[in-house]
């Protein structure tokens, strides 16, 4: 089993100050795989004392200065691909084949993102009778989750760089020991000590400790909307800036002349990708209800043909979910939508054939979805759709709609006509025949997927402040 027992302070590897061990579980064998340990306020407090003294001299660096360390940063990152890669099979269940090219491209990606918007990047903006300067917000608490953790990191590390700022980075002790690899690559890239520190931790201690702490100027946070209403709470004493990326539920509204053979596969695989575990996830594919059989034969026909296995090996299969919790949560889901009347097309609760143990769930479709169950209204998080029929267009809008969430969407069909519904969409990011981000592209969502963006130039922004200077000599 893997230890890795110290968090990374002002550039060293240090003990814990009262920290706890614990151990994370391989969601493919229910077995320990590694141990950190979880830190407490002391160690926060020294990642923040560490990084004050940092930005003295680290925010008045240059923009080249700041390049050259991002450019090196993806050297070193491309070399531990292999690390990573492993280090997440092991610990979330993404399978090495989509560790290694997706899992690590996204966080690669976040930095190659964020060196072309500071390339050009206007630090100060000529209004006529004043101007306004974009300076460095200060020390950055970050929080990231266990689904997509080297996008997340990347996604708020890059442009906290990028802007000169220094950082305490919490990752989920679901998912640690990718983070450590990231320390290591940032060291080894030459990061000067104390921009960069990273104390592992729960949410309830260090998360709440980064979030409530007055040394500390801006908390971002991506995970769950209960967790990030909680972190709201505890920054609003300090008011500090709170930047959030939560939960989805995000719609696959399929044109009532759409060519599945031709658009849906793109917009159907959304749920299957990463095992369902994307915040954007499209798991509500909205059809007109003379297609509803027509779409469920044909979305099951994917799922049904997607195979589960061993992460750990090579290949174009799913892993399991991250860990029992999230397999108890997903398997209630499915039984409920069963109890509730749906119609089970593929899949279900049970362990799939090939599998005695770990945390997997079978691809899974229902039809017969209304918007009053349960799967339609909660987040899923694993490799299930649910078809859900409209009898227009408008009342497709009006279920894609209906959700406390607001983070993505996508539109299956004709991109002219498409087009023109995704105005009427209340959501964050629209895709049309399509499902994922685009790079460089706003990244974040209305309602309670929470606030701010990440991602290019508009997350470079978010991690700045603005200054109007007025009075300026002529």
């Amino acid at each position: 089993m893997r230890e890795k027992l110290q968090h990374y302070i002002d550039g060293k590897w240090v003990d814990s100050e009262g920290g706890k061990r614990h151990e994370v579980i391989n969601p493919a064998t229910e077995e320990a795989i590694c141990a950190i340990t979880l830190g407490t306020q002391a160690d926060v407090d020294k990642a923040v004392a560490a990084a004050q003294r940092a930005f003295k001299s680290f925010s008045k660096t240059t923009r080249e200065e700041r390049l050259a360390l991002m450019d090196r940063i993806v050297a070193e990152f491309k070399k531990r691909a292999p690390d990573l890669a492993v280090a997440m099979a092991e610990e979330m269940g993404a399978p090495v084949s989509f560790g290694g090219t997706a899992q690590v491209g996204a966080g690669i990606g976040g930095f190659l993102g964020t060196m072309a918007a500071l390339k050009n990047f206007n630090f100060m903006e000529d209004n006529g009778a004043y101007k306004v300067a974009y300076e460095p917000i200060g020390v950055v608490g970050m929080i990231t989750p266990w689904n997509w953790p080297l996008n997340q990191i990347a996604l708020k590390v890059a442009p906290a760089l990028a802007a000169g700022n220094t950082m305490i980075l919490k990752p989920s002790e679901e998912c640690p020991t990718n983070a450590v690899i990231f320390a290591e690559i940032l060291d080894a890239a030459g990061v000067p000590p104390g921009v960069f520190n990273l104390v592992q931790g729960d949410g309830p201690g260090v998360g709440t400790a980064i979030s409530s702490h007055p040394g500390i100027d801006m908390v971002s946070f991506t995970g769950s909307t209960r967790a990030g209403i909680l972190v709201a709470k505890a920054a609003a004493d300090t008011v500090k800036r709170v930047h959030q990326e939560l939960g989805g539920k995000s719609p696959n509204l399929v044109l009532p002349d759409a060519d599945f053979a031709a658009h849906l596969p793109s917009t159907a695989s959304g749920p299957l990708v990463n095992t369902g575990q994307s915040c954007i996830s499209p798991t509500r594919i909205l059809v007109p209800r003379e297609r509803e059989a027509e779409a469920a034969a044909f979305v099951s026909a994917m799922y049904s043909a997607t195979p589960v296995g061993d992460p750990l090996q090579e290949g174009q299969h799913l892993g399991p979910v991250v860990n029992k919790a999230q397999f108890d949560k997903i398997r209630g889901l499915i039984q409920s939508a069963i109890d509730e009347g749906a119609k089970l097309e593929t899949g279900g609760p049970d362990l799939p054939a090939n599998v005695n143990r770990g945390y997997y769930i079978k691809p899974t479709v229902f039809s017969g979805v209304t918007p009053d169950m349960r799967i339609a209204q909660e987040e899923i998080f694993g490799p299930v759709a649910t078809i859900m029929a409209y009898d227009s267009l408008d009342q497709a809008i009006e279920i894609a709609n209906d959700t406390a969430y607001g983070l993505s969407a996508c539109i299956t069909g004709d991109p002219a006509k498409a087009a023109e519904v995704a105005p009427a969409l209340r959501a964050g990011m629209v895709a049309i025949n399509n499902w994922g981000p685009t790079p460089g592209a706003p990244f974040g969502g209305y309602k309670q997927s929470g606030n701010g963006r990440e991602g290019g130039l508009y997350g470079l922004k978010d991690f700045m402040e603005m200054k109007a200077i007025s009075g300026l000599p002529a």
